[in-house]
């Protein structure tokens, strides 16, 4: 079995996403592992980590073993890392990337890809004339509640699909007497923040992934906290929407509603909860478990009582569905599909024409707000 050292420029590699899901649950578990199968080949990962902060780059690099550099120019340049990964600032993203495919390296980018579906198609547009590889983030598919949907969908169980609703959020404090679990330019439009641009990416993909193309969307926003304290102490207006709904038609005909927000206090099954109808049944999915309910098992409802609560248990009248499924880390799922693509040529369905659609949604929803009118998806070659 012959040995590919891949050479991999992680931008972003202390932040968030780039150390936890990027780097501790995807590349450094594959170097842990002597690398990754493909065909009768194994590729090894050699990293070089970038980021601002240099104390702390360099102890997660000595960490991991990785080269170092405060200077993204001078990784672009060293022709031993043919790969580059974006994990940082997402304002920012457009601009590195392009340096990374001027600079002749495959990309692998966080989501989204660019602030606009005009700026993503350009990137895809430079990626494909200088003749590198792409890849764009689509993890959640991934997730063991969403893998049982699928594998529903696979079967026929819902027959014809009807609709949908997808809830997802959680309470983000202000950051005042709490501390708030999410960075400060997720709430600042010069960071590229609001949650539509920030979530809808991902709902474009999860919708269309198990549904079908999206029609059209009708959306509304608004910001529920209005006032936040940043990582320094300093209070700051917040000039985006920390909440964004929208009704949703399908190609197929189904309807559907997406609600997110980071100003609710969770009182569902889980902080991401899909439930999909169809003519034959129904199945509700939420991170790792799915529960489901044919049409021969519903039960007779014509009615309800204003003065007599029956104290029926609808959630009992559903059945679990365990079948097993994957447990592999979703953006370890999506990192080997990358090195499969760059090392054999393997598919690479998540690149950024994918990303380019992804923005696409957000976009038609921002558009609907704007208008307070329905907004078509548009159509890609």
């Amino acid at each position: 079995m012959a040995t590919r050292t891949l050479g991999i420029i992680v931008h972003g590699a202390t932040g968030r996403i780039g150390a936890a899901q990027h780097l501790a649950n995807s590349l450094l578990p594959i170097c842990a592992e002597g690398g990754l199968p493909v065909g009768g080949d194994r590729v090894m990962p050699r990293l070089m980590f970038v980021a601002r902060n240099e104390a702390k780059l360099k102890a997660a690099a000595e960490l991991a073993g990785a080269a170092w550099t405060t200077d993204l120019d001078a990784a672009l340049c060293d022709p031993a890392y043919e790969v580059f990964c974006d994990a940082a600032a997402t304002h920012l993203r457009p601009r590195v990337l392009e340096k990374a495919i001027a600079a002749g390296k495959h990309i692998y980018t966080e989501k989204p890809l660019a602030p606009s579906v005009r700026e993503g198609q350009r990137l895809l547009q430079l990626a494909e004339a200088r003749g590198v590889k792409h890849g764009a983030v689509e993890d959640k598919l991934g997730l063991p509640g969403l893998q049982k949907l699928a594998r529903l969908v696979d079967r026929g169980f819902f027959g014809r699909m009807i609709g949908f609703k997808l809830e997802f959020g959680w309470w983000i404090f202000d950051g005042i007497e709490t501390p708030a679990q999410r960075p400060s330019w997720n709430y600042k439009k010069s960071g590229g923040g609001g949650v539509i641009f920030d979530m809808y990416p991902h709902w474009r993909y999860v919708v269309e992934g198990l549904m079908g193309p999206i029609r059209r969307v009708a959306a509304v926003a608004a910001t529920g906290t209005r006032e936040r304290v940043d990582e320094a102490g300093q209070s700051y207006a917040v000039d985006v929407e920390d909440t964004g709904h929208a009704l949703v038609e399908l190609e197929c005909g189904a309807v559907g509603v997406i609600l997110s927000s980071w100003a609710t206090r969770v009182r569902r099954d889980d902080l991401v909860v899909l439930h999909i109808d169809g003519t034959e049944g129904s199945a509700q999915a939420g991170l790792h478990r799915c529960f489901t309910q044919r049409s021969t098992e519903a039960p007779s409802t014509s009615a309800f009582s204003v003065s007599v609560d029956p104290g029926t248990d609808y959630c009992g009248q559903w059945r679990e569905f365990d079948e097993p499924v994957s447990g592999v880390n979703p953006y370890r799922v999506g990192w080997e599909a990358f090195l499969r693509h760059v090392h054999a040529g393997e598919p690479m369905a998540s690149d950024l024409r994918a990303g380019i659609r992804d923005i696409a949604l957000a976009e038609a929803c921002h558009r609907s707000i704007s208008s307070r009118a329905w907004a078509d998806m548009p159509k890609f070659s």
